[in-house]
């Protein structure tokens, strides 16, 4: 350990990087810098401390509901005691987060009929399928099909693919991403919009009433293979709580295989170019002339997980809050690889969670206190589909016009320093512009994500966050490696996603960890929170982002 926390100081300074550049508290704007004493604490035998524990074989992998929950839940409100926050619920440290498991099987075959011939698709192979109903059994017969475009609504972009469409018990056949990954002129081009998440389909299509959606998946569109979808969708799924039990969404919710829609369209007698015509404005959704049956069975267990919260009192302006974030939970014990059966995600998401505690810790001991308040959020079942995110951001603790922000940590690399950082989802709110301020002064940059058509910033807590209109920031450890180069911090990151990311590889080795990276990302981090807490103002959404109008009616109340 010794050895890395030398090459980490020795890598710092060659950047340029020092505590005491970004010491200045002698006036009041001075102190938007952070400050030595805080800096100080963010290092690389912190972050270690914390890792090599949460990591370990007796946190069992940190799924929730496992006995892994339960020690990662005690080591983190411990931890916040000793560190001197308050506890963010009340009197308490947790958030419940109830949550439904269910085991959804559909019939084996799909079956579809029309005036042009019949088509019965294999379940696994050619399609997937559930429903969130809280019923044990959900029958979707003869539902008539139409093919709506991307099923997306965005007045913003100037798209319906539900005008004047009534599709109230009836099935839509949608796209997988937006018109931006077809027509660089169209939404924000090649960077996804959420309007291209799968999710946001689902959403749409049960808003429109529909009794069922079909997504049509295509591999470079979704960014990954049907394989993917096969694999996610073939066991049980976590889902929270709903108060109406989700009799508002559509009753069945699944995917087919593009080989499946060519064989739908041909049935149909319709020319499967009109996949190319939804991808222009103006596109009418087309009724297909098919109807749809398919039931489902499902096997239901009801459960309750827990977020963890803890608050730092601003020193001026307590009633608001900037808020840290990062999941605590794994994927617990499973399938042994090379002997080995305990899931430990130490990148994904130790490295996260211990940010968050050193993070504190950092906040807590600054000479010149946050004017905000701070909330570090340590959240549940983010393997699950970003649940204990979602229950905060729906259910939240503070209100959400006077949250400034969320800035979210997640899998944070340990091969070392990079000359750039990634900030996912660039473009979309000023917190990136607080990034690149402190990014220079560690004469970095902050770059674009090189796969913006991903929608990668879909994909990690903080868009919770933004769905509810709060700015959130979400990057991830950069490619160019202070010494390697580009192509050194590709290789390391696709070694690490093709043989530790969701495997039992994801270990902690002290022997091999270089934090220096880590610890100037953090740091980056740090100032990006305490020189929002300072100041009074409320950092915005730019122009163009789709979340800009949700802030600025939770603003304007």
């Amino acid at each position: 350990m010794k050895n890395l926390i030398q090459m980490s100081f020795a890598g710092l300074l060659a950047f340029g990087i020092s505590a005491c550049q970004l010491n200045d508290n002698s006036t009041e704007n001075s102190a938007i810098l952070a400050d030595s004493t805080a800096l100080k604490l963010i290092n690389d035998s912190a972050l270690a401390g914390h890792i090599s524990r949460l990591a370990s074989d007796e946190f069992e992998g940190r799924k929730p509901f496992t006995n892994g929950e339960v020690l990662t839940l005690n080591y983190l409100e411990k931890a916040f005691q000793e560190i001197g926050l308050e506890p963010g619920n009340g009197s308490s440290y947790f958030q419940d987060v109830p949550m439904v498991d269910i085991k959804s099987t559909p019939s084996p075959k799909m079956s579809i009929s029309g005036k042009g011939g019949n088509l019965t698709l294999n379940h696994l192979d050619d399609f997937v399928a559930a429903s969130r109903h809280l019923v044990p059994t959900i029958d979707l017969k003869n539902s008539a099909l139409v093919f709506a475009g991307y099923g997306i609504v965005a007045p913003e972009f100037g798209w319906n693919d539900y005008a004047d469409l009534d599709v109230k018990g009836k099935t839509v056949v949608v796209m997988i991403n937006d018109p931006g990954f077809a027509d660089k002129s169209l939404f924000k081009g090649e960077t996804m919009t959420y309007y291209g998440r799968w999710t946001y389909k689902f959403e749409e299509a049960a808003r429109q009433g529909a009794s069922g959606i079909i997504i049509i998946h295509e591999t470079a569109a979704a960014s990954y293979p049907w394989a993917v979808v096969r694999s996610g969708w073939s066991k049980s799924k976590l889902f929270l709580e709903a108060p109406d039990e989700n009799k508002s969404r559509s009753l069945v919710e699944g995917w087919i295989s593009q080989e499946s829609a060519l064989k739908l369209f041909k049935i149909a007698g319709i020319n499967p170019d009109v996949m190319q015509q939804a991808k222009q404005k103006g596109f009418k959704a087309v009724d297909l002339g098919l109807n749809m049956s398919l039931s489902v069975k499902n096997e239901i267990k009801r459960s309750v997980s827990k977020n963890v919260v803890a608050v730092l009192p601003g020193a001026k302006q307590a009633d608001e809050y900037i808020i840290y974030s990062a999941h605590w939970d794994h994927l617990g014990v499973g399938e042994a690889i090379n002997g080995d059966a305990v899931y430990n995600g130490a990148i994904d998401n130790a490295t996260g969670t211990a940010a968050l505690l050193v993070l504190a810790k950092a906040f807590k001991q600054a000479e010149i206190a946050p004017n905000r308040s701070i909330m570090f959020l340590a959240v549940t079942a983010e393997e699950q589909g970003l649940l204990g995110s979602e229950y905060y951001a729906t259910n939240p603790l503070v209100p959400v016009e006077k949250t400034v922000a969320n800035i979210n940590v997640d899998a944070m690399h340990a091969f070392g320093l990079t000359k750039d950082i990634v900030a996912v989802g660039y473009g979309q709110s000023e917190l990136e512009d607080y990034l690149s301020e402190a990014a220079k002064r560690q004469n970095r940059v902050v770059v674009k994500d090189p796969n913006p058509s991903a929608g990668f910033y879909f994909r990690s807590d903080h868009f919770n966050f933004a769905k509810v209109g709060i700015p959130a920031l979400y990057t991830e450890t950069g490619d160019d490696h202070i010494t390697g180069g580009v192509s050194f911090g590709k290789a390391k990151k696709a070694e690490y996603t093709s043989s530790k990311y969701h495997a039992p590889g994801d270990n902690y080795d002290a022997t091999t960890w270089d934090f220096s990276g880590m610890v100037a990302d953090l740091r980056l981090l740090y100032e990006v929170g305490y020189k929002i807490s300072r100041e009074t103002k409320f950092p915005a959404w730019k122009t163009g982002s789709e979340f800009k109008a949700i802030r600025e009616a939770s603003l304007n109340k």
